[in-house]
C-alpha cells in the first residue's frame, strides 16, 4: 500500500479533529472518535475493475480501511458466502432471503475476525507488542487467534460465567486469558482502569476507532455479492452497537464512492435479546437515551448491558427506517434450530436471536414479504452448545446387527 487515504480522526459529536494516533474519545467533549476518510481519492482509485482482480478476502477494500501501510493481519478473513436461503424463504413466507454467513469466517468462525485483523494491523503500526481486549467470547477467540499467529503478546479479558466453548476457544491460542467475577461492562470498565495504566493496545478501547472499521466489510460484500447493489432490508444482532452502525456506514460509503449506483434504501433492523435489549428498548420509546440493563439472556455474546454504540445504532435504525425487536430464550433456541434444520447453518445464540426477530419482523409486517432480506449470522453454532444441548433430539442406540437396526428404526416409519 503506497497511499494512504486516511486523513485522520473526527468527533462523531463535534467534529473536532486528531491526529491518527491511540484516541477513541474526544477531549471537548467526550464525544467518541471515528476515521476520517479522503473519499475524493479513494473514488478515483477504488472500481469495480479494480477489485475484480484483487483476492478474495476483507483487503481487497483496503482504500476504506484505516491503515497507513500495508495490512499484516487476516489475510483469511472475510469474503464469506451470501446464501440465498430458499427453504427458511418458504418457511417464513417471504420471497427472497439471503444469510450472511460469518459463522464461517476464519480464523475463529465469527464475525470479529473482521475488526481484530484491522486492529492487529493498526496496533503493529502504532508500535504496540502487546494487545487485550474486553470481551464476550467471540472477540476474544479472534484476538486469542490472530495475535498468535503475528506473535504478539495477549491479554484477554471475560465475564467468569462464560460459555466453555468460548473459553476453550481462547484459551487454545494460549493468552493470558482473565475471568472476571461479573458482567461484560464490569469487564469493560476494569479494561478501561488497565487501558490507562498499561500501554496496550486495547482493541476496543483505545484502538477502537480502527478496530470498528473492520464491520464495514461485512457490508460492502454483501452489496458486492448483490451484484453492487444494496439489499431493501438487514436484521442485525446488536450488542455494543457498533456492527449495525458500521453496516449502515459502508453502504453509504459504496454509494458515495461510486461502487453501488443508488443512494440506499435499506432499511437496517436491530435485533436483540429479552432480558438485554437497551437498544432496542430506546427504538420502541423513540428516545435518545440508553437505559442500561443487567444482563439475563442465553445469548452470552449478546449480552452488553450499556452498549458503548447504543445512540449511534438508533439513530442508524431510525435514518434507514428499521425498526427493532427482541427474542426471549426460547425464541432464540428455536431460531437456532429453525436455521439448521432448513438451511443446515447451525448458529451461535446470536443468530438465533437474528432469525427469531427476523420472524417476528415478517409477521409483524414491518418487512415486507416481496423484498430482498439478508439475515446477519455473525457466530458459530459450536461455541454455545450449551444453551441448545437440551432442547434437541436424541441419538437412536443399535446393535451392530440388521435386525436390531430394523426393529428400533426402521419400524418407527411404518
Amino acid at each position: 500500500m503506497k497511499v494512504s487515504y486516511v486523513k485522520g480522526l473526527k468527533c462523531r459529536e463535534c467534529g473536532r479533529h486528531y491526529p491518527k494516533e491511540a484516541l477513541y474519545v474526544c477531549e471537548y467533549c467526550f464525544g467518541s472518535l471515528e476515521v476520517d476518510y479522503d473519499y475524493a481519492r479513494i473514488k478515483k482509485k477504488l472500481t469495480r475493475k479494480e477489485l475484480t482482480s484483487r483476492p478474495q478476502n476483507l483487503w481487497r477494500y483496503r482504500e476504506l480501511l484505516p491503515l497507513d501501510k500495508a495490512p499484516t493481519d487476516g489475510m483469511g478473513s472475510g469474503f464469506t458466502p451470501l446464501i440465498k436461503a430458499d427453504n427458511l424463504a418458504r418457511e417464513l413466507g417471504v420471497r427472497e432471503l439471503y444469510i450472511k454467513d460469518d459463522s464461517v469466517n476464519h480464523p475463529t468462525l465469527s464475525f470479529k475476525d473482521r475488526v481484530v485483523a484491522v486492529a492487529l494491523s493498526k496496533a503493529k503500526e502504532f508500535g504496540f507488542d502487546t494487545v487485550a481486549c474486553a470481551s464476550t467470547g467471540n472477540l476474544g477467540n479472534s484476538v486469542s487467534a490472530q495475535a498468535a499467529k503475528a506473535n504478539l503478546e495477549r491479554y484477554i479479558f471475560i465475564p467468569a460465567d462464560l460459555e466453555m466453548g468460548k473459553v476453550i476457544g481462547s484459551l487454545i491460542y494460549a493468552p493470558n486469558l482473565i475471568a472476571v467475577e461479573g458482567n461484560y461492562d464490569e469487564v469493560n470498565r476494569l479494561c478501561a482502569e488497565i487501558a490507562f495504566r498499561y500501554k496496550w493496545a486495547f482493541v476496543n478501547i483505545n484502538i477502537r476507532p480502527y478496530y470498528a472499521e473492520g464491520s464495514k466489510t461485512y457490508a460492502y460484500e454483501i452489496a458486492e455479492q448483490f451484484g453492487w447493489r444494496a439489499p431493501d432490508h438487514i436484521v442485525v444482532p446488536s450488542a455494543g452497537g457498533s456492527l449495525i452502525t458500521k453496516v449502515w456506514k459502508g453502504l453509504n460509503e459504496l454509494y458515495k464512492i461510486g461502487l453501488i449506483d443508488d443512494k440506499p434504501r435499506t432499511k437496517v433492523y436491530c435485533a436483540q435479546a429479552e432480558g438485554c435489549a437497551p437498544i432496542v428498548t430506546a427504538i420502541k420509546e423513540n428516545s435518545e437515551v440508553i437505559k442500561p440493563v443487567k444482563p439475563q439472556t442465553i445469548a452470552k455474546s449478546l449480552a452488553i448491558g450499556n452498549p458503548a454504540d447504543g445512540y449511534y445504532a438508533v439513530n442508524t435504525v431510525q435514518t434507514s427506517g428499521g425498526w427493532g425487536e427482541e427474542a426471549d430464550n426460547e425464541e432464540i433456541v428455536e431460531g437456532m434450530k429453525l436455521l439448521a434444520r432448513t438451511e443446515g447453518i447451525f448458529t451461535e445464540t446470536a443468530g438465533g436471536v437474528t432469525v427469531a426477530v427476523t420472524k417476528k419482523l415478517i409477521a409483524q409486517g414491518r418487512i415486507p414479504r416481496d423484498e430482498s432480506i439478508v439475515i446477519a449470522i455473525t457466530g458459530n453454532g459450536l461455541k454455545t452448545q450449551e444453551a441448545i444441548s437440551e432442547h434437541i433430539g436424541r441419538f437412536t442406540k443399535i446393535k451392530p446387527t440388521l435386525a436390531s437396526f430394523e426393529k428400533k428404526v426402521k419400524a418407527r416409519r411404518r
